[in-house]
């Protein structure tokens, strides 16, 4: 199978064997390179109008999530429901934690004004046997503008959290084993370890999840229904209990042809 010769750049010699593009083709070339400028220019000038128009439907959603955070005081553990039921975000929490969560009384995902330098992501809490934050912050600087006195970015910040005595949750969990080795698909092990870890803020796929996801429209996983799930033990226990009967089948079966012979005699 023959292969495309490759094509010098405008001001290049041909490398194709050929003394060089013909007039036509090299005039072509610069024709085709003055439109993709004038595309470039066009995709920078529609991202510089899209963050305008972003920019001004997140001072006009902000009233509507403020609404939304008032009536849902009025619902019981929304907030540790939605978390449970999120595919993802379930995966990194442990029941003790699960507990904690429920004195979760808001969540909020604050974008900063530039929208491309970062945002935060808010914790409410009640009076908890935890902790003695009223808000946990987790924020995220993702570039230069959200730099502060020329600090380093990307990076990222947690709000140190003052734990009761006895109930460090963060330490208590990161010295047991897994509890549930199969859900947690993540690299954190729990919750408060992915809170309080700020290694890695551009791929911190948690907070993402929150602030794309669960954050926009935490209602569909408020409703989700709950889906019984067998344990494999207890399918493995079924695949016991078959294989006895068959064991029991095929006694039984000897003990017939048994009978049958002594009949015969």
């Amino acid at each position: 199978m023959s292969s495309v010769p490759k094509r010098p750049k405008l001001d290049g010699a041909a490398v194709d064997g050929s003394a060089g593009t013909n007039e036509e083709e090299s005039e072509a070339l610069e024709l085709i390179d003055a439109c993709q400028n004038e595309i470039d220019a066009l995709n920078e000038k529609a991202s510089e109008e899209i963050l305008k128009v972003e920019q001004k439907y997140n001072k006009l959603r902000k009233p509507c999530y403020e609404k939304r955070s008032e009536l849902v005081k009025r619902v019981p553990n929304f907030w540790v429901t939605s978390f449970i039921n999120h595919p993802q975000v379930s995966g990194i929490l442990d029941e003790e934690e699960e507990e904690c969560l429920h004195a979760l009384s808001k969540l909020e995902v604050e974008e900063f004004e530039d929208i491309k330098s970062g945002y935060r992501i808010n914790f409410h809490f009640d009076e908890n046997p935890y902790f003695e934050n009223k808000v946990l912050t987790k924020e995220f600087h993702l570039n230069s503008a959200a730099s502060e006195n020329g600090s380093d970015w990307p990076a990222s910040t947690s709000t140190p959290i003052n734990w009761k005595e006895g109930k460090n949750l963060l330490k208590q969990l990161l010295t047991k084993p897994y509890g549930n080795k199969k859900k947690r698909n993540s690299e954190y092990k729990t919750f408060f370890d992915w809170f309080s870890d700020n290694t890695d803020p551009v791929n911190d796929e948690i907070a993402e999840l929150i602030k794309d996801d669960l954050w926009p429209n935490p209602l569909q996983y408020y409703l989700v229904p709950d889906i019984e799930v067998e344990p494999e033990d207890e399918e493995d226990n079924d695949d016991n209990e078959e294989e006895t009967f068959d064991d029991e089948d095929g006694e039984d079966g000897e003990g017939d042809d048994d009978d049958e012979d002594e009949d015969d005699k």
